[in-house]
């Protein structure tokens, strides 16, 4: 897998920005036919119950991000199934878990040691720890950081493993 740098990320999201709405449900479609288990696993009531509408929607957002991001550096991706998505999942609750650090951007730094895609991760982070709408309120609430943070990586470790 080649390397997702910052830079491609920007471009993607610039890209985004500029969609009207009908383009970018058309991304999302795109993104449901190439990854259907994946955007299943996004749109799990079940798995995201505690968050706002606001945060599933954004972890969406996030998720279409990285697979436009990672698609355009590494070309398509075969469909990852259901047990990769459990199996990175857990293994990211583990590591999360383990962590001491009371902060919650030092409990992450286990996650850049050894890892790949850097930039996709700080991605992750930097979305989960200073995203502020307009009217000053955070849009990820301190409850939703944990599981909004473990699912982009989630999303980030199934697209980039070699399968």
């Amino acid at each position: 897998m080649k390397f997702v740098s910052e830079d491609i990320l920007d471009n993607i999201i610039d890209e985004l920005d500029q969609m009207d709405d009908d383009q970018y449900e058309n991304r999302m479609e795109q993104f449901s036919k190439e990854q259907p288990v994946l955007v299943a696993y996004l749109f799990d009531e079940e798995t995201f119950h505690l968050l706002t509408e606001d945060e599933k929607g954004y972890v969406q957002y996030l998720s279409l991000i990285v697979w436009l991001a990672n698609a355009r550096v590494n070309g398509p991706v075969e469909s990852v199934s259901e047990e990769m998505i459990g199996q990175a999942e857990e293994r990211n609750y583990e590591l999360l878990e383990a962590s001491t650090a009371k902060n919650f951007r030092d409990r992450l730094n286990v996650f850049f040691e050894n890892t790949p895609q850097e930039d996709l991760l700080a991605f992750a982070e930097e979305a989960v720890l200073d995203e502020e709408e307009e009217g000053g309120e955070p849009l990820v609430t301190k409850e939703g950081r944990e599981p909004i943070f473990i699912a982009v990586k989630t999303v980030i470790d199934v697209l980039t493993a070699v399968h």
